[in-house]
């Protein structure tokens, strides 16, 4: 009888310990810490915020009287057009890089090689300079019996195409190459088997396979893009900085015209991130089915080799 109280005492332990055990009673551990720190953040965040909204050498009266001036609007067109031909040049002749580069034609892969050498070895404001510059070494080009000015052929607009696509290209053959390479070399081998010619398995069965690799660095590249072409102010191209730099030249207001820069920069480049994000969910959508798939949610489609 004595023991019964200190059996009894052992079973309500081991029942506590039970309690402690069951999963359907477990839970997290109050965050206090990463409480405390967003807390700390955002007042951080707000202190400084409040400041610069106060200060008045912010000048944001002025930011928001030429934020839609026509000069300023102007600028930003040249801009975003600059980004758009540079970028599309850069891909189109990155693609033939790339592939000239992955070619068993030596000569072919030793230009590629040299082309990329060069241009992603040299400053892109160097490069913009030298264009601009050209008249100096070739004051006339000549083709054939037809002949030209130099200064008339390379302008600003054509020497600021040239800089940006020509240094973009560079970059951009080495990251379709990179996803190219990515692709296992199983599916080329497949898609010749059914008959298919090396272009048309590159089309229809390497490139869109790679494209999950090249859409993410291409679509940073495009924001930097659209940042490297305020270089081009320096060769009197009416680009967005030049425009600001212009209006400030006149009014001295040189911090708040660059904010109107700063501000119409972060607006498009996020535009461009929203853009980049539903792209790469597009080109993701094969991996995550399959992923679902092992994960037993269902089975994944058997893939199909189109040889027409």
């Amino acid at each position: 009888m004595a023991d019964a109280p200190v059996r009894n005492a052992v079973e309500v332990q081991r029942l506590a310990d039970d309690a402690l055990r069951d999963v359907k009673r477990a839970h997290r551990p109050f965050p206090l810490v990463r409480i405390g720190l967003w807390a700390l953040t955002a007042v951080v965040a707000a202190g400084f915020a409040w400041i610069v909204a106060v200060n008045p050498n912010f000048g944001w009266p002025v930011v928001a009287r030429y934020f839609f001036d026509p000069t300023v609007m102007q600028g930003l067109s040249v801009t975003l057009g600059l980004t758009i031909v540079a970028m599309m040049l850069g891909i189109v002749l990155g693609l033939a890089l790339a592939i000239a580069r992955m070619s068993k034609d030596r000569l072919a892969s030793s230009l590629s090689g040299l082309f990329i050498w060069f241009f992603r070895g040299t400053p892109l404001l160097v490069q913009l300079i030298f264009w601009y510059n050209m008249s100096t070494l070739f004051p006339r080009i000549s083709i054939g019996i037809a002949s030209w000015e130099t200064n008339d052929l390379i302008t600003p607009l054509t020497a600021a195409i040239l800089g940006l696509a020509l240094n973009e290209a560079a970059y951009m053959a080495e990251i379709i190459r990179g996803g190219l390479l990515s692709v296992d070399k199983g599916q080329a081998e497949t898609a010749e088997a059914f008959g298919m010619t090396r272009a048309r398995a590159l089309w229809r069965v390497i490139l869109p396979q790679a494209m999950k690799s090249i859409v993410p660095p291409t679509g940073n590249q495009l924001i930097s893009m659209i940042k490297a072409t305020s270089l081009v102010s320096v060769i009197a191209m009416a680009d967005l900085l030049y425009s600001v730099q212009s209006i400030y030249n006149r009014t001295f207001e040189i911090i708040p015209l660059l904010l109107v820069a700063v501000l119409w920069y972060l607006l498009i480049t996020s535009i461009l991130n929203v853009g980049q994000g539903a792209i790469e969910r597009y080109y993701s959508r094969g991996e995550r089915g399959a992923q679902a798939g092992a994960n037993g949610k269902f089975a994944a489609p058997a893939e199909v080799v189109d040889a027409r």
